[in-house]
């Protein structure tokens, strides 16, 4: 592993809503992974008025934003706001965003998409497609069902039939359970994480790459040696699904192999 201090400083965003047991594991993993007081970390609890709020404001090495959503913000737009709020504070040439359900075991991966983004004066992102790593097949079968759903609607369009718009049956956006940006490049251009009340970077990564800018994707066998995240975890729980739910069993799952290991 490359010594931290001949990297570039970044800082690390999160974005708290009641996620006591996912934030408190994420932050454990990112104390103990990277410098913390060579790279700060910025955490915005949006108004969790809950006992993650009370954990957060205990922590005396993170820089706590505590915001209050504007009425009827829906889940992506108060997250996309929260992202700003903390991105316009920084002070750092990078910044990785992180999920509170993304466990960071291994800080050989921040200096890997560092050492990706610097190497080319035109890349100003680095990310993953996929949230999850999946099963070869599971992910051609998937490929091929918005294949069919692509096609079907377009089929639909043109006959007149009422359907919902077309969508790419493959990914082209990273996402931001893990994500670095190049900070400097972007308040240079006045740019911010949420935008044309889209997904947070979705409208910013489509800006960039029509000026002729990159956005360098690591493949989820890559990233996934060195992290786990717990797909929509903090939306399943914002949302309520039952103990049944495959996004309830999936966080379970992660957080119990979790605490295994941190009684060995």
């Amino acid at each position: 592993m490359q010594d931290q201090h001949t990297l570039p400083r970044f800082s690390i965003i999160m974005v708290n809503y009641k996620t006591l047991e996912l934030s408190k594991n994420a932050l454990n993993f990112i104390k103990s992974a990277i410098d913390i007081e060579r790279n700060p970390v910025w955490v915005v609890d949006n108004q969790s008025e809950d006992a993650s709020s009370e954990y957060l404001r205990g922590l005396d090495w993170i820089r706590l934003i505590e915001r209050a959503p504007e009425p009827n913000e829906n889940g992506f737009t108060a997250h996309g706001r929260a992202l700003d709020l903390a991105f316009h504070q920084i002070d750092t040439d990078y910044v990785f965003l992180f999920h509170t359900d993304t466990f960071l075991y291994d800080a050989f991966i921040l200096e890997h998409m560092l050492k990706i983004l610097m190497a080319n004066p035109k890349t100003v992102a680095v990310g993953c497609l996929e949230q999850v790593q999946r099963p070869i097949l599971h992910t051609a079968w998937r490929y091929f069902i918005r294949f069919l759903k692509h096609y079907q609607r377009i089929i639909k369009l043109k006959l007149g039939l009422k359907t919902r718009p077309p969508r790419g049956f493959y990914e082209i956006y990273i996402k931001s359970f893990c994500a670095l940006w190049d900070a400097k490049l972007m308040k240079s251009k006045q740019l911010q994480f949420m935008m044309d009340d889209r997904i947070p970077g979705y409208q910013l990564q489509d800006m960039l790459r029509a000026e002729g800018y990159q956005i360098a994707t690591i493949s989820p066998r890559t990233i996934f040696k060195y992290l786990d995240h717990v797909e929509a975890g903090t939306v399943s729980l914002r949302e309520g699904y039952g103990p049944s739910h495959k996004r309830i069993q999936r966080k379970l799952a992660v957080l119990n192999s979790l605490n295994q290991h941190n009684t060995q």
